[in-house]
């Protein structure tokens, strides 16, 4: 196994290890109850109780499906947008400075409005998702179309390529591991989305879970439910990443000029 690879797989077990460890101690010598800090062979039990039952599954399906879905519209909005203003000065000139002011509108600021529009349960936490993902996406893709290298544009159109020809052969190939960056991303933020519109705006995912057990006062079945949460942005972070760089990979075979 190669020293980056074997670090990759050390590093994050480590520091497992070592947060594992600060939070038995803090645990032991803080004198907390347990319903305010449980420990972490309590959380372990909880969460291991809870997968291998059945009660939870539905939970965590609903909370993929809002969190994919919301990250797919985003995607399928912000993706030809990108394209719009990468070849459009007018288009970047007017949207740009739009893109900016809607990051300050915090995300369960536009809960209520969702459900006056759409209405409660999973349409509107997809929506809420997506409305999450998109400036990521969006920024993410204009960057990585941006920088295609221009000699290779040019190159290309002397060989007679039109506009989609140029897009899907030369551009959207080059600038695949940006917008694969910005998915990563934003898929991530998916998750919080859905999270946060089942608390909101109701729902049958994990934030309804996590409301349940807060209402119980059932503080390690939170903390099950938030490893859980954690354990699901990080396998999906990981996974993308490879794919990421798989695709720069070949991005660099295909920028590298032949003699």
């Amino acid at each position: 196994m190669s020293r980056p690879r074997s670090r990759g797989l050390l590093a994050p077990l480590v520091l497992g290890a070592v947060l594992l460890v600060a939070w038995q101690l803090t645990v032991s010598f803080s004198g907390l109850p347990g319903f305010v800090l449980p420990g972490p062979g309590e959380v372990l039990a909880r969460l291991a109780g809870m997968l291998s039952g059945s009660t939870v599954w539905p939970y965590v399906g609903l909370t993929l499906a809002e969190a994919v879905g919301g990250c797919a519209l985003g995607a399928a909005v912000a993706l030809p947008l990108a394209v719009l203003v990468h070849r459009s000065s007018w288009a970047n000139a007017a949207i740009t400075p739009f893109l900016g002011a809607t990051q300050a509108i915090p995300a369960i600021a536009l809960a209520p409005l969702l459900v006056l529009w759409v209405g409660y349960g999973f349409t509107a936490i997809v929506t809420l998702c997506s409305l999450m993902v998109f400036f990521p996406i969006l920024i993410s893709s204009v960057v990585g179309l941006v920088h295609v290298p221009q000699e290779v544009v040019d190159a290309a159109r002397i060989d007679g390529a039109g506009g989609w020809d140029l897009l899907r052969h030369v551009e959207a190939p080059l600038a695949l591991p940006n917008v694969l960056a910005g998915i990563r991303n934003g898929f991530t933020l998916s998750i919080t989305g859905a999270v946060v519109g089942e608390m909101v705006m109701g729902g049958q995912g994990l934030g309804t879970l996590l409301t349940l057990q807060r209402d119980a006062v059932d503080t390690a079945g939170m903390f099950a439910v938030i490893g859980m949460l954690c354990a699901i942005a990080a396998t999906a972070y990981v996974l993308l990443q490879v794919v990421e760089r798989r695709s720069t990979i070949v991005a660099d075979v295909r920028d590298t000029p032949r003699g």
